[in-house]
């Protein structure tokens, strides 16, 4: 019987208080900690996730979408590697397009909306059915640690839960309070119970915490609404699912229409006269807000040469008149929300459900995380979510399912997964939030990525499900289809590269329909299929001997073709960057040591603690001169040992 074991039998002996024993304890259960929890109980870990309400599983406080710009990559990644969020979302849409489809690939992104009911009833019902998995609804209260190793955590209640790792995903209810004008509760999102004496115990453990904000819109009464003055917004006619393992016909159904409406001066105007009102103005709120996701206050001011803004209004879900205020999040008080909302066209005689309020809660510095997203300082403690200083579901999901997975791997023994730039916009993701200064909360955008053409959410299951499968969430049946399909996709790029093309008339018939210049000597099919008004689908006259391939199969062999120059270009770009990766800084490396360092150097460099030379290179105040010292210092470093 090992030291556990032993330990668990006394214990339970004691009955007068409860304790437990499992191998990973997730703290909360939004996006990331439902992601964390699945993870690690589909690797086998026994696994408990603690939750201040059954009613804020995977719940959508804010908008009632998943994906869009960046965060439709995010999702795709997570199926790919074997999380849960695009197969919930594919259940669960009411609405659903593919953004920016008039440019290229590597910003296409896929965008839902979604039924914000069903979408965290399906989540609850998958995790309440996952073996080895316990959700639990309780405040936790304090982590214990013991010689800066994880043993566990403590209830409100009292109760010991043992834990070999913890995952922390407290997403925006850490000491959270909402507000908007004068009123101030001191509340989670949605009015549901906030976590108010965790804070403490971390801060007693050492660990940074920053003070955060968000905002949402509020909802309003679809009855109150006239729609007849507003823009109507559908949904695509083809179906992009968002999970890798569904095809289009499996989850089609009707979609639901959202509407498009704007600001104007007058709205503008009852803004203005109103920000000493506003918590987001008045110095009422300490946090830091999102740059990138701003109040409306925020951009009456930022943007005053703006004459109006777009708002879209988007159901809830199915089964509600409840309908949400895109792009007007706000604090400012009940009275001026009324006036301001109904300035716009469409909503002269809007009823308010639920006001619009500001939310301000506790999250760390990220800077005090490893790459697997564990505490540096805190064995077997790791970190996902909003928690971490990141905003969005998406965001919040692709930590979490790193977290979960690196947290069952350290009950196992095995090393951490790490996901790199080149890999993965979450590896982007969190190398951004481990590596760089956040003083707001982080949202993943195509331009934090240096390798976007790589990166696109069409390849996500290319780049990531060997990785899915080698770490056991991708099964056998699945990672069997994905590799039938890589097969077909490299058989078919190099088939049309050898099928010659003459100058016949049927050919150059076709091409001057197509709108394309004829040709003046024999060329290759994948030729054709690279020039921009051509693709291989209008080019099958051309190509009788072609098989039937699926739709996705089709589509990367396309954009492989089309953009081969440029993919080839970046792959060198990635080769140069992994050789940067590569060279790793040892752990007991001492920055005071290395001659000829500067002291900022010094100062960020221990703070991050970075795993590589590519890291350390990342790190503002690291400049390239002093990565040039460091190589040289750990070049000595080596011939020492």
């Amino acid at each position: 019987m090992d030291a556990w074991s032993a330990e668990r039998q006394i214990k339970e002996k004691d009955m007068r208080q409860v304790e437990e024993y499992y191998d990973v304890i997730v703290v909360g259960a939004g996006h990331a900690g439902c992601e964390a929890a699945l993870a690690a109980a589909r690797l086998g870990c026994e696994t408990i996730m603690f939750t201040v309400s059954m009613d804020s599983v995977a719940l959508m406080p804010c908008n009632p979408n998943i994906g869009g710009s960046s965060k439709g990559h995010l999702v795709r990644e997570i199926d790919a590697l074997g999380g849960e969020m695009g197969k919930n979302i594919d259940k669960t849409y009411i609405q659903s397009k593919m953004l920016n489809k008039s440019k290229g690939p590597a910003v296409h992104s896929l965008r839902a909306q979604a039924d914000k009911d069903a979408y965290s009833r399906a989540m609850r019902f998958t995790l309440q059915n996952t073996d080895h998995l316990t959700l639990r609804q309780a405040e936790v209260t304090q982590i214990l640690v013991e010689e800066g190793e994880i043993q566990g955590v403590v209830t409100h209640s009292g109760a010991v839960y043992h834990g070999k790792t913890v995952v922390l995903a407290t997403g925006t209810y850490l000491k959270s309070r909402c507000l908007y004008g004068d009123v101030v509760d001191y509340t989670g999102p949605n009015g549901l119970q906030a976590a108010n004496d965790l804070s403490r115990s971390l801060e007693e453990n050492g660990i940074e915490l920053y003070r955060f904000k968000t905002g949402t819109p509020a909802r309003i009464d679809r009855r109150s609404v006239d729609f007849t003055v507003m823009e109507e917004q559908f949904g695509d006619e083809k179906i992009v699912p968002f999970s890798f393992t569904h095809k289009e016909e499996e989850i089609k159904r009707e979609q639901i229409s959202c509407w498009l409406t704007y600001t104007n001066e007058e709205t503008h105007k009852i803004i203005r006269e109103n920000l000493d009102r506003s918590p987001l103005y008045s110095g009422m709120i300490e946090g830091t807000g999102p740059r990138y996701c701003p109040s409306i206050e925020d951009k009456v001011v930022r943007f005053a040469d703006k004459s109006r803004h777009q708002l879209f209004i988007e159901p809830e879900g199915e089964f509600t008149n409840e309908m949400y205020v895109g792009g007007m999040s706000s604090s400012l008080p009940e009275d001026v929300q009324y006036a301001m909302y109904r300035t716009v066209k469409g909503l002269e005689n809007v009823k308010i459900i639920r006001n619009a309020y500001a939310i301000e809660y506790d999250c760390i510095n990220p800077n005090q995380l490893k790459l697997s997203l564990e505490f540096k300082k805190i064995s077997g403690l790791f970190s996902g979510g909003q928690f971490n200083g990141s905003s969005g579901y998406e965001e919040a999901a692709g930590q979490g399912l790193i977290a979960g997975i690196n947290a069952a791997r350290k009950c196992q023994g095995k090393d951490p997964v790490i996901l790199d730039r080149s890999q993965a916009y979450i590896g982007v993701l969190i190398d951004d939030l481990v590596t760089k200064e956040n003083h707001e909360p982080y949202r993943m955008m195509t331009s934090r990525a240096e390798y976007r053409l790589l990166l696109r959410q069409d390849n996500a299951d290319m780049r990531l499900t060997d990785i899915g499968y080698a770490v056991g969430l991708i099964d056998k049946d699945r990672y069997d289809k994905f590799c039938k399909k890589r097969i077909q996709i490299e058989e078919e790029i190099q088939r049309v590269k050898k099928i010659n093309i003459g100058a016949g008339k049927a050919v150059q018939n076709l091409l001057v329909e197509k709108g394309s210049t004829p040709l003046k000597s024999a060329s290759t099919l994948a030729e054709l299929i690279k020039r921009p008004e051509l693709n291989y689908e209008c080019l099958a006259p051309l190509d009788p001997e072609r098989q039937p391939l699926d739709e996705d199969v089709i589509e990367q062999v396309n954009i492989n073709l089309k953009y081969e120059g440029y993919i080839s270009r970046q792959m060198k770009q990635v080769d140069q960057f992994k050789k940067m990766e590569n060279k790793l800084i040892p752990e007991e490396i001492c920055y005071e040591e290395v001659h000829n360092l500067r002291k900022e150097a010094i100062q960020k460099l221990n703070d991050v603690r970075p795993h590589s030379i590519g890291q350390a290179s990342r790190i503002s105040g690291v400049s390239p001169s002093d990565i040039s010292v460091l190589l040289v210092y750990m070049e000595q470093f080596r011939h020492r040992k």
